[in-house]
Order: C-alpha cells, then sequence, then structure tokens
C-alpha cells in the first residue's frame, strides 16, 4: 500500500522552529521528485519546497527561502523540511507529496497533511 507519513508539526512561537518528516512506504522515493506543498485556510495549497529525484537540486518559494531546507535520505525513505525563524504567516497544514513522470504516465502521492501553528 502507498503511504506518505507527515510528522513534526505542531504549535511554535514565533522565531522557533520545527523539522518536518514524510515518511514513505509501499514505493521507493529514490525516483521521486519530493516536494512539501502547504494551505492556510480560506487559501490555495501552495508550493514551499521541492528537491529533485537526484537530490542536487532544490526550489524553494520566495517566502521561505533562506529559511527552510528540503532534503531526502533515501536509504530511510523519507524527506524532511526544516523550518527556522518561523513567522504567524507559516501557520498552514503541510502537505507532502512525491512525483515521477515515467514513460508518459504520472504517478503522484500526497499524504494526509500535518498542521503548523506559529503563534505567540
Amino acid at each position: 500500500q502507498v503511504q506518505l507519513v507527515e510528522s513534526g508539526g505542531g504549535l511554535v512561537q514565533p522565531g522557533g522552529s520545527l523539522r518536518l518528516s514524510c515518511a514513505a512506504s509501499g514505493f521507493i522515493i529514490r525516483y521521486y521528485a519530493m516536494s512539501w506543498y502547504r494551505q492556510a485556510p480560506g487559501k490555495e495549497r501552495e508550493l514551499v519546497a521541492l528537491i529533485a529525484s537526484t537530490g542536487g537540486s532544490t526550489n524553494y518559494a520566495d517566502s521561505v527561502k533562506g529559511r527552510f531546507t528540503i532534503s531526502r535520505d533515501n536509504a530511510e525513505n523519507t524527506a524532511y523540511l526544516q523550518m527556522n525563524n518561523l513567522k504567524p504567516e507559516d501557520t498552514a497544514v503541510y502537505y507532502c507529496n512525491a512525483d515521477r513522470l515515467l514513460f508518459g504516465t504520472r504517478y503522484t502521492y500526497w499524504g494526509q497533511g500535518t498542521q503548523v501553528t506559529v503563534s505567540s
């Protein structure tokens, strides 16, 4: 059974840090680009960070550049999002995504999301 399970969310004060984890099962993330998205109440889901399957290329939303770091551990079949200097506007449900295009067929999987709340 294909599954992505996020963890590590919670309540943190402004300026604090959290590390989100995305554990995959039922497939091998080595062949997938891994991404983190977030969705705040009343807003559309947005891409936060992406790391290529090779791990050599990353992209970030302008709003999180310099504060968030995406990484992957293919041996552990897990992706991570280190979030530093958190701001109230980072409050959202964070979703993990795995995506691969193979012979013209797209394979994409989503986790159930983890809540991140930044508040004093």
